[in-house]
């Protein structure tokens, strides 16, 4: 088997990755598709982190609008969503033998431990896999700024975006089919070009701190352990 070039490596998923396209909610086959990805990565070798999204679920800004409700509440019930995806990840990573635990932002003690920067990094040396789930913990903050944060506390060495497309292109390839894919951005071009892969505010804590972003679709087989292991798969954001 290939060697992991990665010590230690963050994957973040996108609520939509837990149900079928344009479905709400979590869909067994798709829970299943992303564990056996994640136990691929555990068998090449590195520490993983996961980071998860609640946008099956519901996302606070859109919510707010639409209902009328807070924005600060609306952003809360998304991250006690991100709860949800995680146990429903956890317990299907568990069902595979691989020993798993969840971390929050914000405390949900039944059913998951908080978020401590230590207890995580522990978790992580013992070969678990460490979910972290409740974002950073506050408003107004996206999940995948808290997975550049995590990453940032945690010293990854590479985070994985995961998606359901091949990786970042020009335009979106579902409406444009003369859209390109970028084999490889800055994180200048990122922002210059306002390109809508993650926030500004993750793109640019990854781009002061130099950590390297992959983009790639999850569900094609081998990709995850081609990015594992430093082969080019999906497009990679760096300096």
């Amino acid at each position: 088997m290939a060697e992991s070039k990665y010590k230690r490596v963050l994957l973040k998923l996108s609520g939509e990755s837990f149900c079928r396209a344009g479905e709400f909610g979590i869909e067994g086959s798709a829970l299943g598709s992303l564990a056996s990805r994640i136990l691929e990565i555990c068998k090449i070798g590195p520490e993983v982190a996961v980071v998860v999204g609640a946008g099956n679920f519901l996302r606070g800004e859109r919510f707010s609008e639409l209902s009328g409700i807070p924005r600060n509440t609306a952003d809360y019930m998304g991250m006690l969503a991100t709860i949800i995806n995680a146990c429903a990840l956890q317990e299907t990573l568990e069902s595979l033998g691989q020993a798993t635990r969840v971390l929050s932002a914000i405390e949900v003690s039944a059913i998951c431990e908080p978020f401590i920067r230590r207890r995580a990094l522990r978790h992580l040396e013992r070969g678990r896999v460490a979910i972290l789930a409740g974002g950073t913990g506050n408003p107004f903050f996206t999940t995948d700024t808290c997975a550049a944060l995590r990453a940032l506390e945690l010293s990854v060495e590479l985070v994985i975006k995961a998606t359901k497309v091949d990786g970042v292109y020009s335009d979106d390839p579902e409406k444009n089919p003369d859209a390109k894919l970028f084999e490889k951005l800055s994180y200048t071009d990122v922002l210059k070009q306002d390109l809508r892969v993650m926030d500004h505010s993750a793109i640019s804590l990854c781009r002061d701190h130099n950590i390297a972003i992959i983009v790639l679709n999850i569900f094609k087989e081998g990709n995850i352990a081609k990015a594992i292991c430093g082969e080019r798969v999906g497009t990679l954001i760096s300096s």
